[in-house]
């Protein structure tokens, strides 16, 4: 059987600005019909933290930490908690949703593009598999989640390993796309990561980082040796092509689209009027 070909994307490490205005316009010209669907991996210069498109950038955010840090802070478009993208692999898949091999639903859709990264950690030698809500209460924190973190709230088809949340992913739909990028963690700085976050007070605060080791970890810290960005791109590339059942063929922007890219990131996605608007 024929595999159906879609573009694959490395951009290497770029500024939060630009990683979010690349997904959007990838989007964009998929709706169009200008390109196949795409899968892009990336990284992020400076560290950055990310928030979802609900949350309340000045309610839940201690700005101050950002910049003594040096961490880049923008809004995605996509829902979801806040994330520090920092040692990680980033992807994104771009697909329409009518789309043969895509359910209806967006938490079944959700499950079909996140087989592929269930792939790369299995190939990494580690034991993955989905976890969804069970109980009430859990059911309920995917409505109103208790925390601003991502890797502490909970969420249809987790992937988990020895019982805790190894990546973290959000999605939207618009023009008929799919749109789904997520954060798949080689280390993670808890310590920075919770410092970002405003607490009613420090016990607050200190009761939920301890919960957190609990809930979520980083890869390096379930193998003896650790895993290169190498290795990890080269494990969820494969897994993306298996579970999917598409060869993936690298594709390279044009300069208009290149431009394209970098106008809409410093109109929409550097402005206060998109990062602070809610």
């Amino acid at each position: 059987m024929n595999r159906e070909t879609w573009y694959f994307i490395d951009s290497g490490n770029r500024d939060p600005y630009y990683n979010m205005a690349l997904d959007e316009a990838l989007l964009e010209w998929h709706s169009n019909g200008d390109i196949p669907p795409v899968i892009r991996f990336y990284g992020w210069s400076p560290a950055t933290l990310s928030i979802g498109y609900f949350q309340k950038a000045e309610k839940e955010i201690n700005m101050q930490v950002v910049r003594d840090n040096n961490l880049g802070f923008v809004r995605r478009p996509t829902g979801g908690r806040g994330v520090l993208h920092d040692n990680e692999l980033t992807y994104s898949v771009i697909v329409t949703e009518s789309h043969p091999e895509m359910p209806k639903t967006v938490t079944e859709a959700y499950r079909v593009i996140s087989e592929g990264i269930l792939n790369g950690f299995r190939s990494l030698g580690l034991d993955a598999y989905f976890a969804i809500p069970r109980t009430e209460e859990e059911k309920a924190d995917l409505k109103n989640p208790r925390s601003s973190v991502c890797f502490d709230a909970p969420s249809w088809y987790e992937l988990v390993v020895e019982g805790r949340k190894v990546a973290g992913s959000a999605q939207t739909r618009q023009k008929g796309v799919i749109l789904q990028h997520g954060s798949i963690l080689l280390d993670l700085d808890e310590d920075l990561l919770f410092s970002l976050f405003l607490y009613p007070n420090e016990r607050v605060k200190e009761r939920m980082q301890r919960a957190f080791k609990n809930k979520a970890v980083a890869i390096n810290e379930l193998r003896e040796t650790p895993v290169t960005l190498i290795e990890a791109k080269a494990a969820f590339k494969q897994g993306f092509e298996d579970a999917l059942s598409i060869t993936l063929e690298e594709y390279r922007l044009t300069q208009d689209q290149e431009y394209y890219v970098q106008q809409l990131a410093s109109s929409k996605y550097a402005t206060d009027e998109w990062n602070f608007r809610r």
